[in-house]
């Protein structure tokens, strides 16, 4: 899901970001594409404390919106993906004795788990 940012410099400052759906998710750079890479972060976290706290994430409000706002008139508005990560599962799976014998030892031999040495095994078939 993309949300928008705004980024802004007073003079004198660092570039700030702030993000209109999120009030108080604010971070800075000292150049714009610092900044950029922190508001990526900063939403990740934000998010993840919402969703720790048990609160709603608001849906991205449009630019025409966004930019009504006096508060936003002097910024430039850009995009910043939230990238959450995959929540993982625990899977239950059913193999013979040798099958696992087998996978364990070809885990083994590459320094895996036997769990990354499957997804990776599954995700190289699929593709």
């Amino acid at each position: 899901m993309d949300y928008i940012a705004i980024i802004h410099k007073d003079d004198g400052s660092h570039y700030g970001v702030s993000f209109p759906d999120f009030p108080g998710c604010i971070t800075a750079g000292r150049t714009v594409d610092d900044a950029k890479d922190m508001a990526t972060e900063a939403l990740a976290l934000h998010v993840e404390g919402l969703q720790e706290d048990g609160e709603d994430i608001p849906k991205p409000s449009s630019l025409e919106a966004i930019m009504q706002s006096p508060e936003f008139a002097d910024g430039v508005a850009f995009l910043v993906s939230l990238q959450q990560p995959d929540r993982t599962v625990r899977v239950n799976l059913t193999m013979t004795e040798r099958e696992l014998q087998v996978i364990d030892a070809a885990a083994a031999a590459q320094g895996m788990k036997r769990s990354t040495y499957l997804v990776k095994a599954g995700l190289q078939s699929a593709h």
